[in-house]
């Protein structure tokens, strides 16, 4: 009556091809804003960088 049911290698096999594009999509965005960020950085005008670090600086000590 209960016949067991067969594992269908098709859907492991489809879950499988899921995670990994998913992976690669994850890592290509990583990369992609980290070297935005990195170009940003360098290209940045160094008054701007500074008045940046002190607008920063005074919010974080308060936060302590």
């Amino acid at each position: 009556m209960n016949n067991p049911r067969k594992k269908n290698p098709v859907f492991g096999i489809g879950v499988f091809i899921v995670v990994v594009v998913l992976l690669v999509i994850g890592t290509v965005l990583f990369n992609a804003i980290r070297e935005k960020r990195e170009y940003e950085e360098a290209t940045q005008p160094q008054p701007a960088r500074e008045a940046a670090s002190a607008a920063v600086s005074p919010a974080s000590g308060a936060a302590q």
